[in-house]
């Protein structure tokens, strides 16, 4: 009888796994936690670094940090969802609607929604930069002194 008190086998039993293949497995599962963790690791560091290598707010920090994200979601793909062992074609049937649609999304960002605001926020946004000048008293603020309107009218 198991620590739980069922009567379920164990579960080397049910999968037809002895000790040794369980042991892979796990081995398999620390080295994916160790690979995603380096990554990981890695991006902060370049988060950390980016005032001293000038790279913030830059296109090349962008890119490094999407870049490895992608390395980081293949990797789980190819190892969580069992896509790496399967065959190049079925692997390929797969991924490239999805790295077309992800190709597909990063232009339309840069290309169009991305700079759109940028070449026409004149025309967009005419009320923001044709502000009228705003008085501390509001629209019908006073005169400075109270002569002020007298004297302009003579």
């Amino acid at each position: 009888m198991s620590e739980f008190h069922d009567n379920y086998p164990s579960y080397e039993t049910m999968s037809h796994h002895d000790d040794a293949h369980g042991k892979k497995i796990r081995r398999k599962l620390w080295n994916v936690f160790w690979i995603m963790l380096a990554i990981t690791l890695l991006e902060l560091w370049i988060g950390f670094q980016q005032d001293a290598w000038h790279l913030k707010g830059t296109g090349t920090l962008k890119v490094i940090f999407i870049g490895l994200t992608i390395v980081k979601a293949a990797f789980i793909v190819m190892e969580f969802m069992h896509l790496g062992g399967e065959n190049k074609f079925f692997r390929y049937v797969i991924l490239v609607p999805y790295a077309v649609f992800i190709v597909y999304l990063i232009a339309l960002l840069d290309l169009g929604e991305g700079t759109y605001s940028q070449r026409y926020r004149e025309v967009m946004d005419k009320v923001y930069y044709e502000k009228p000048a705003h008085h501390e008293g509001g629209e019908h603020a006073a005169p400075a002194h109270e002569g002020a309107a007298e004297e302009a009218h003579h």
